[in-house]
């Protein structure tokens, strides 16, 4: 079953991860991408604050990252996509501890997983030894990837 992730939301039940830091987005990603690469899942996280200029929508494996521009919130995107995905809906897990994600979750029939149960799942999955022995073809993010994100987040950072 993939995943709708509220990223700003998921970001601070994480530990060691900030919403303080400038790459909070990117590191976020990264612990997705390793996720989905060891649970063969699929990810769609969603961000506000879209860095201008830059592509809104990036593919990074099996993680999608949404940056979300004003005056859409990521949690109106969220609930945008779940309308999109109709009937389908029912196949996805929202992942939110926002009240309001919840319900557009739960009206479209879509699983919900609180951010602070996702998180624990995150780590233990990240943190399993025997989760790396059976997948050797995990690929960290590619020269080029990394590349991209540092562009964008050195334009944010310019912006601050």
């Amino acid at each position: 079953m993939p995943y709708l992730i509220d990223g700003h939301n998921l970001i601070p039940k994480i530990p060691n991860l900030s919403l303080e830091s400038l790459d909070d987005e990117i590191d976020l990603v990264i612990m997705l991408q390793e996720f989905c690469q060891r649970r063969q899942k699929q990810v769609e996280v969603f961000f506000d604050n879209a860095p201008p200029g830059q592509p809104r929508t990036r593919k990074f494996g099996n993680v999608i990252a949404r940056f979300v521009a004003s005056p859409l919130t990521a949690d109106q995107a969220i609930h945008n996509k779940l309308i999109r995905l109709g009937a389908s809906a029912r196949n996805w897990t929202v992942v939110s501890s926002d009240h309001a994600v919840q319900s557009y979750g739960r009206a479209a029939k879509a699983a919900i997983i609180t951010s602070e149960a996702f998180a624990r799942q995150l780590i233990t999955t990240l943190n399993d030894p025997s989760a790396k022995e059976i997948n050797l073809k995990a690929a960290p993010l590619s020269e080029s990837e990394i590349d991209e994100w540092m562009d964008i987040f050195s334009k944010k950072s310019k912006k601050s």
